[in-house]
C-alpha cells in the first residue's frame, strides 16, 4: 500500500521535493486558488501552519486551476499573491491538476484513500482538505467549506498519536 512518503511533487520555484522528506509529521494538503472565494482561508491554513508547525505539522498547498479557472497566474504571480495577501509561509507546489486524465499522481492516491460523499473520487471544488497521519496514511478529507482552524482538534490527535 502506498503512502503520502511514496511522491514527489515540483515546487513552486520549479525544484523536486520528495515527500518523504515530511515523514513523521502531520500533513495538511489542499488544493488551492487565489481567485475563489474560499481564497481567505490562505489565512487559516497560515495560522494552522504557525500554530503546529513545531511540534510536527506541515501544510502543503498544490495551487489548481480546474474549478472556474480560478487560479490563473504563473507561479511567480501566485507566489507573490500568498505572501503579499496573506503571509503565506508554508510549503507552495506548482499547479496541478487534481481530476481527470492529468491528475496528479499525489492527488489521485488522496482521492482513492479518503473518497469524498457517496464514494466520489472526485474533487470538488478549490479547498478541499486531506489531513494526513505520520506514517503517510490518509485519515480523512475536508470539503471545501470546511474552515483550516475546524482542524485543530483532528491535528492535535494525530499528533498525540
Amino acid at each position: 500500500m502506498q503512502s503520502v512518503f511514496d511522491f514527489s511533487s515540483t515546487a513552486l520555484g520549479g525544484e523536486a521535493v520528495d515527500l518523504a522528506r515530511f515523514r513523521g509529521q502531520v500533513l495538511l494538503i489542499v488544493n488551492t486558488a487565489s481567485k475563489c472565494g474560499f481564497t481567505p482561508q490562505y489565512k487559516g491554513l497560515e495560522a494552522v501552519y504557525q500554530q503546529f508547525r513545531e511540534r510536527g505539522v506541515a501544510v502543503l498547498g498544490f495551487p489548481c486551476n480546474q474549478f472556474g479557472a480560478q487560479e490563473p497566474g504563473d507561479a511567480d504571480a501566485i507566489g507573490a499573491f500568498c505572501e503579499k495577501n496573506y503571509g503565506v509561509s508554508f510549503p507552495l507546489f506548482a499547479k496541478v491538476d487534481v481530476n481527470g486524465e492529468h491528475a496528479d499522481p499525489l492527488f489521485r492516491h488522496l482521492k482513492h484513500a479518503a473518497p469524498g460523499i457517496l464514494g466520489s473520487e472526485a474533487i470538488k471544488w478549490n479547498f478541499t482538505k486531506f489531513l494526513v497521519k505520520k506514517d503517510g496514511t490518509v485519515f480523512k478529507r475536508y470539503a471545501p467549506t470546511t474552515r483550516p482552524e475546524d482542524l485543530i482538534g483532528d491535528i492535535a490527535s494525530l499528533l498525540a498519536a
